[in-house]
């Protein structure tokens, strides 16, 4: 039963010992630090590869989807800034079940996505050191990184700002590099927007390609929903987490629409791909002295980024199943600097999977963890969409106090980013992201199996308790 007095911003108690310590400016960041990985700055290229030009609107879909999702969220988060977020909203709206599947399921993706960024940066670092085993580079980077997140959640704000900082000045340079080149700075006559139409027009696998692309596209939003989740951390969560959201959402569409352009009127789009990220393949194209190396470097800031806000966001979503029964106790503790360091270790797991996949795997670890990590993602999102339909007419029917943000066209935008995200999860069944569902699915149905384990477990503990009492 949903309580009629639902406090709007729980305080330093509700979140368990956890600081206030995350602003505005820092939780933007952080979700763009995430969301800006090597989803943009490798993942594009396949984008590219798959749609043609029409990738472009490819991305304003998935921008439309991320902006509906968003709205939903910061309804839902204002009314509840717990560290548990979504999760913590499905089980008390949707049922206990729903909160089990989404927070396992959002801390088992940012986990292997932890996994995957730190395969990447062993790669990046050949670049400089090709004799240096990937090994070295896991081991440093992650103790560094683990060293952050266990230090205080002040010095990860701090560390993941200006992380991100230095990755969004990149992209404005290009933005910037870019269009003078087109523009002012020369007169080749292969560069301009003709290139948007040369080989086979705008849409040359069709609109099927562009919905495909679409899918693809949102793996570069993947990360702002991790606004969510710092809300329980966040000062005045009230006006930070609705500011930062909107924020983070158009920066990012304006960031990548722009970029993906600029970058299509420059590389004709037959040249992209997943073997090389097009941002190399703009710089080398237009003879930049050194131009590999200082994009090699911020592609590498790019996944240490994306890894911190990730183990930031699993390590939290330990710490809530724990704290709602649903993890063993002991991950719920803090240290004396409010951290949840057992919680972290244990989501450090993603960093011993990545180096066992490589060894077995060599050739395509990245792609086989991208693919198995991106369904938690993505059945996140949709069960916000779905929580948020239980979240308002329960909300209202309570009679809780007026909302201060309000999703507009409710019920039908939501219903609509339900629909276009389960549509989107049923398409990758007929095509190469096969393994997300094949993972997904057998994921799902043994989570479920768990929950009732451990649910008729602690029914009978709880019996033999009272046996005892009496």
């Amino acid at each position: 039963m949903v309580n009629k007095h639902i406090p709007m911003n729980n305080g330093n108690n509700s979140q368990n010992g956890l600081k206030r310590e995350l602003k505005t400016n820092q939780l933007s960041m952080i979700a763009m630090g995430c969301a800006i990985g090597t989803g943009l700055f490798l993942g594009s290229g396949l984008a590219i590869s798959t749609a043609g030009p029409g990738v472009l609107l490819s991305y304003g879909v998935g921008a439309i989807i991320v902006l509906l999702l968003m709205g939903c969220l910061s309804e839902m988060t204002v009314a509840h800034p717990t560290t548990g977020a979504f999760g913590t909203i499905a089980e008390k709206y949707v049922s206990p079940l729903a909160g089990y599947l989404v927070k396992y399921s959002y801390w088992v993706a940012n986990v292997l996505a932890v996994g995957v960024e730190i395969s990447a940066i062993a790669v990046y670092m050949k670049y400089w050191f090709p004799h240096v085993p990937g090994m070295v580079w896991i081991v440093l980077f992650a103790a560094v990184l683990i060293y952050v997140n266990a230090t205080s959640v002040n010095a990860f704000g701090t560390f993941e700002y200006w992380f991100s900082m230095i990755k969004i000045s990149a992209i404005v340079g290009f933005i910037l590099l870019g269009s003078y080149i087109l523009f002012g700075g020369t007169h080749q006559s292969n560069l301009g927007p003709e290139n948007l139409v040369n080989d086979r027009g705008f849409l040359p696998f069709g609109w099927w390609g562009v919905w495909v692309a679409t899918f693809i596209s949102l793996f570069s939003f993947l990360g702002t929903e991790l606004i969510a989740v710092t809300a329980g951390e966040a000062k005045d969560p009230d006006v930070a987490v609705p500011k930062a959201l909107k924020a983070t959402v158009f920066r990012l569409s304006t960031f990548y629409i722009l970029t993906i352009g600029i970058m299509l009127m420059i590389v004709p789009w037959k040249s992209a791909g997943v073997e090389e990220s097009p941002f190399v393949k703009v710089m080398d194209l237009l003879n930049i002295p050194g131009a590999s190396g200082i994009m090699n470097f911020i592609i590498l800031t790019a996944a240490l980024s994306s890894m911190n806000s990730q183990l930031y966001a699993s390590t939290r979503m330990m710490f809530s199943l724990s704290k709602g029964n649903d993890a063993p106790a002991f991950l719920g503790k803090l240290n004396k600097k409010g951290v949840p360091l057992r919680a972290l270790a244990v989501s450090t797991l993603g960093i011993f999977l990545a180096a066992l996949v490589s060894a077995v795997l060599p050739g395509s670890s990245y792609a086989f963890m991208m693919g198995i990590s991106m369904f938690g993602a993505i059945f996140t999102w949709f069960m916000v969409f779905v929580s948020h339909l239980f979240f308002r007419r329960k909300w209202e029917k309570s009679g809780g106090r007026k909302l201060p943000v309000k999703m507009v066209g409710f019920p039908y935008l939501t219903i609509i980013g339900a629909i276009l995200l389960l549509s989107l999860m049923i398409t990758t069944w007929f095509t190469d992201f096969k393994i997300m569902l094949q993972f997904g699915i057998p994921w799902l149905l043994f989570l479920t199996v768990t929950y009732y384990i451990f649910k008729k477990r602690a029914s009978t503990q709880n019996s033999n308790r009272k046996q005892r009492i009496s």
